[in-house]
């Protein structure tokens, strides 16, 4: 008659577990935040574009959080003004330096978005071994992570 072995968890798999979702949580944060500031950044971009009227509460709250996210990048090119809009005689710009800040925070949310599904992955190794018990086979579980 065949034994069963029990096999008691390994306490590093867990450890890693818990610290590899965690990772994967804050990950998930600053790329949810990431797209805000993208968002953010389009509509300031066409307000800018279209000579949008500062006065408007919209505008305004859009133009203070561009700010935020912009400071890195003010200066680095110089902005292009097309004229003047009909009627409120507001500059019309087309902001070289918006259009830079969404590339860098796109491709810096693209990163992230990869290493979430990295982590995703891991995660699910993880959870495969746990479940067929592979992991207490190893001598060390660090091998091969």
């Amino acid at each position: 008659m065949p034994t069963t072995v029990e096999v008691q968890p390994n306490p590093w798999r867990t450890t890693l577990k818990v610290v590899t979702q965690a990772t994967r949580a804050l990950s998930y944060l600053v790329y949810f935040y990431l797209l805000a500031v993208e968002v953010i950044l389009l509509l300031g971009f066409f307000l800018l574009l279209f000579g949008a009227n500062t006065s408007a509460g919209f505008t305004e709250w859009v133009y203070r959080s561009m700010d935020r996210a912009m400071k890195p990048f003010r200066g680095i090119f110089t902005p292009i003004e097309l004229g003047t809009t009909a009627g409120n005689e507001i500059k019309s710009v087309f902001e070289t330096s918006v259009v830079f800040a969404m590339i860098v925070y796109g491709v810096v949310g693209i990163a992230i978005y990869s290493f979430i599904g990295w982590l995703t992955h891991r995660i699910g190794l993880i959870e495969r071994e746990e479940r067929d018990g592979q992991y207490a086979e190893r001598p060390d579980p660090g091998v091969g992570v």
